[in-house]
C-alpha cells in the first residue's frame, strides 16, 4: 500500500512538471473571438454585471417589506431586585406588613409577529424605486458592454495597425539593404563613388532603430490586447485579421434618431428620473400615518426544565396606529432633496441629448475624413512605388544619386504608413459611430 502511494505521488509530480515545462498552446484570435473574450473575462465588465446582482437583491429586499416578520427572543435574568410592598394591618394598632413580591420570571421566551397593513404608500414607493434601480443598472451594464466592445475593437485594430507598421519598417530596411549591396557592387567596379557607398550604409543604419521601435510597439499592443481580454500575459496568441475598407454611407438624421432610441444612457437616465419621483413620494409619505398588526406570544418560568406545570404562557395581539407629529422638519428636507434631484436629472438629460448628437456628428465627420484620406493615400502608395522604381533605374544608369534613392524610399515608407493609418482611422471611426448610436455586438 505504501509503495502504491509513492508511485502515485511520483506520477503526479511528473504530470505537474510536464504541465509547467511545456508552453501554453497558441491561441488564435479573430475580432469576433476577441470581443467575446472581452465580454466574458474583462474584470471591469464583470464588475458591472455583479452590480446587476446587487440591484436584484435590493429589489427582493424591498419586496420583503410587504411580508410579515417573525422574531424569537430568549431572556435569562441574572440578577434582580424584588419589589417590597407594604399592606396596612387589619388589627388596630399593629404595624403594616411588608411583603416581597417577584413580578418577573428568570426565564422568558417570546415570539413576535409584525405585519404592515397601511403605510401611506411607503412600501409601494420603496419597491418601485428598487425596480427602477434594477432597470437603470441593466442599462448601465449594456453601456459597459458597448464600451467593452469598442475597447476590444480598438485594441484589436491597434494591434493590426502596429503590425502593418512593422511590415513597412521591414520593407524599408530590406529595400535599403538591397540598395546598399547594389552600391557596394558598383563601387567595387569603380562606377559608384565613396560618398554613395557611405550614404547608402548610413541609410540602412538609420532605418534599423525604426524597425526595432516598431517591433517593440507591436509587443506592447499585444500586451494591451491580452490585458483587455483578461488573458494571461504569458499566453501565446496569433491574431487573424486585417485592416480592410468596407464602404459605408451613414445618414446623419437617421443615425441621430437611432442613437436617441438605443443609447443606454438615455434609458438609464429615464429610470433614474422615475426613481427620483418615487423618492419624492417616499419622502412625503414619511409624514403620513401607518397601520400595522403586532402580536407576541410568551413563555416564562423561574426554573429551566421541561415539566409541564413549570411554564406559563400568555399572548397579546395589537392594532398599532402611528401618526407622525413632528420630526424636526426632516420630511420637508427630504422632499426638497428629491425635488432638487429631479431638476438635476432634467438638466442632465438635456446635456446628455446634446452630447449624443455631437458624438454622432463627430463620428460621421471622422468617418468621412478617414474615407477621403484613405482613397488619396491608396493612389499615393502606387505613385511612391513607381517613383522608387524609376529612381533605382536611373541610379543604375548613373542619372540619380543615392540621396534620390533615399528620398524615394522615405516617401514610399511614409505613403504606406499613411495608408495603414487611414485604414485604422476608418475602421475606428466606424466603431465610434456604432458606439455613439448605441448599436454593436448585441444588435
Amino acid at each position: 500500500m505504501k509503495k502504491a502511494k509513492t508511485i502515485l505521488l511520483v506520477i503526479t509530480m511528473i504530470f505537474w512538471a510536464a504541465k509547467i515545462s511545456f508552453p501554453q498552446e497558441k491561441k488564435t484570435l479573430t475580432l469576433e473571438e476577441s470581443i467575446s473574450l472581452a465580454l466574458s473575462q474583462n474584470p471591469y465588465h464583470l464588475a458591472a454585471e455583479e452590480r446587476l446582482e446587487t440591484a436584484r437583491a435590493q429589489l427582493r429586499e424591498a419586496a420583503a417589506g410587504f411580508f410579515p416578520s417573525l422574531n424569537s427572543e430568549g431572556l435569562h435574568t441574572l440578577a434582580e431586585k424584588i419589589f417590597i410592598l407594604e399592606f396596612p394591618s387589619f388589627k388596630p394598632g399593629e404595624p403594616p406588613q411588608r411583603v416581597s413580591i417577584d413580578f418577573t420570571k428568570d426565564y422568558q421566551f417570546s415570539l413576535n409577529l409584525s405585519l404592515p397593513l397601511f403605510t401611506s404608500g411607503r412600501l409601494t414607493s420603496g419597491y418601485k424605486q428598487a425596480k427602477y434601480n434594477l432597470r437603470s443598472t441593466e442599462e448601465a451594464v449594456r453601456q459597459s458592454k458597448h464600451i467593452t466592445v469598442f475597447n476590444a475593437k480598438k485594441a484589436f485594430y491597434g494591434y493590426l495597425l502596429t503590425k502593418d507598421f512593422v511590415k513597412v519598417a521591414e520593407e524599408a530596411v530590406d529595400v535599403a539593404e538591397k540598395h546598399f549591396k547594389n552600391v557596394k557592387s558598383l563601387y567595387g567596379v569603380g562606377v559608384a563613388s565613396k560618398f554613395d557607398l557611405l550614404r547608402s550604409e548610413v541609410q540602412v543604419a538609420n532605418l534599423k532603430p525604426q524597425l526595432i521601435r516598431a517591433r517593440n510597439n507591436l509587443k506592447i499592443a499585444e500586451l494591451n490586447l491580452k490585458t483587455l481580454l483578461g488573458l494571461d500575459l504569458a499566453q501565446t496568441i496569433e491574431i487573424k485579421g486585417s485592416l480592410t475598407f468596407e464602404p459605408f454611407e451613414p445618414d446623419l438624421e437617421e443615425s441621430v434618431a437611432e442613437a436617441m432610441l438605443k443609447r443606454p444612457e438615455i434609458s438609464q437616465l429615464r429610470y433614474q428620473k422615475q426613481m427620483a419621483g418615487q423618492g419624492l413620494k417616499l419622502a412625503r409619505a414619511s409624514n403620513l400615518p401607518s397601520i400595522a398588526v403586532s402580536a407576541t406570544y410568551n413563555f416564562w418560568a423561574d426554573q429551566f426544565n421541561f415539566k409541564k406545570d413549570t411554564w406559563q404562557s400568555f399572548y397579546a395581539v395589537n392594532l398599532v396606529f402611528t401618526i407622525p407629529l413632528f420630526n424636526g422638519f426632516a420630511t420637508s428636507a427630504r422632499v426638497a432633496q428629491s425635488k432638487a434631484m429631479i431638476k438635476e436629472l432634467d438638466f442632465t438629460q438635456k446635456g446628455l441629448v446634446d452630447i449624443i448628437k455631437f458624438e454622432v456628428r463627430q463620428a460621421i465627420l471622422r468617418l468621412q475624413e478617414a474615407k477621403e484620406s484613405l482613397l488619396s493615400q491608396e493612389k499615393n502608395v502606387e505613385q511612391a512605388q513607381e517613383s522608387l522604381r524609376i529612381a533605382e533605374l536611373n541610379f543604375s544608369e548613373g542619372l540619380a544619386t543615392t540621396l534620390d534613392i533615399s528620398s524615394a524610399q522615405a516617401a514610399l515608407s511614409q505613403a504606406k504608413t499613411n495608408y495603414s493609418q487611414a485604414l485604422y482611422d476608418y475602421v475606428i471611426s466606424r466603431a465610434e459611430l456604432d458606439k455613439a448610436m448605441g448599436v454593436g455586438w448585441d444588435n
